[in-house]
Order: C-alpha cells, then structure tokens, then sequence
C-alpha cells in the first residue's frame, strides 16, 4: 500500500535505507500505549556511516544531512515495524545528540536537518517538540545520533 508518505519521499528524490540493526543490547523501537520511542538512529550514506565531530572537521551543511539521513532512518525503522506508514499520527518528539567540538554552539541548526524532514514529510503532524544536546562522541564516531517518539493511531482513509 503506498501511502501519502511514500509519495512525498518520491517527489523529495528520497528513498530510505534499509532499517538498520542495533549495534549492541537493545531494540530498534518500542511500541507503546499508542507510542512508538524509536532508539537512537544513526546516519547512513550509500551503506556508510557518516563520522566525525561538528566544528573540528565538519561542517554545518554535512551535519545537517547527517540529521537528515537519521532521521530518514527513524522512517525506515517506524515502517519495517508498521508495513506501511498510514498509522502514523505525529512525530511527538525527536532527541538529537551532535559529536561537537567543545566550541561549537549550533547543535539546534544541526537539527534542523532531521526536523525539517519530519515536516517535509509529515506535514504539521511532523511538528514536534525538540532537545539539540552537544555530545564529545557518539557510538562508533557517528556525526549525529536521533531518537523519537511517535504517536500511531488507526489508518486513515485514502
């Protein structure tokens, strides 16, 4: 069934990567009283990790494609878990942690890489509440790190 996200991944020149599998003890999500808390996702670019740290390496414009692409994966995650994504109601909250330089202070415009995305895709239901947290160093060097939590509810029609 394609959905109306579908389509607009389409029209973005967008398609998701294969959900990833964790890297240690945990589960990709946990669904929830009408929640899903996504753990945190991780960038991928054409099967590769983007690393590296913001301010001492890379830049503002690569780490607002690195929210992207984790962002894109929470995506791929919410529909390998539902089929398809016509359960989903609104991207409640998203946690992003940027590998930063003790000097660097634009972690909110990092964000804004996985947030305008949710948008873009989502529409106002992609509006969601935010934390942008400065991190010395992620898992496995990662540039940024997402998690999310997302409400479901019952398909719409059409």
């Amino acid at each position: 069934m394609t959905t109306h996200i579908d389509r607009k991944l389409e029209e973005l020149g967008l398609t998701l990567p294969e959900a990833a599998a964790p890297v240690a003890a945990y589960v990709p999500l946990v669904e929830a009283n009408g929640l899903v808390h996504l753990s945190g996702q991780l960038p991928f670019k054409d099967g590769q990790l983007v690393t590296g740290r913001l301010g001492d390496g890379v830049s503002l414009e690569d780490g607002q494609e690195a929210a992207r692409l984790c962002g894109l994966m929470i995506v791929a995650q919410l529909k390998k878990h539902l089929g398809d994504l016509a359960r989903v109601r609104r991207i409640v909250k998203l946690g992003v942690f940027v590998n930063s330089a003790a000097d660097f202070t634009d972690q909110p415009k990092v964000a804004n890489g996985a947030s305008e995305l949710m948008v873009a895709l989502f529409g106002d239901a992609g509006r969601h509440a935010r934390s942008a947290v400065g991190v010395p160093v992620l898992p496995l060097g990662a540039a940024v790190e997402v998690d999310a939590v997302v409400e479901l509810g019952e398909p719409l029609p059409g």
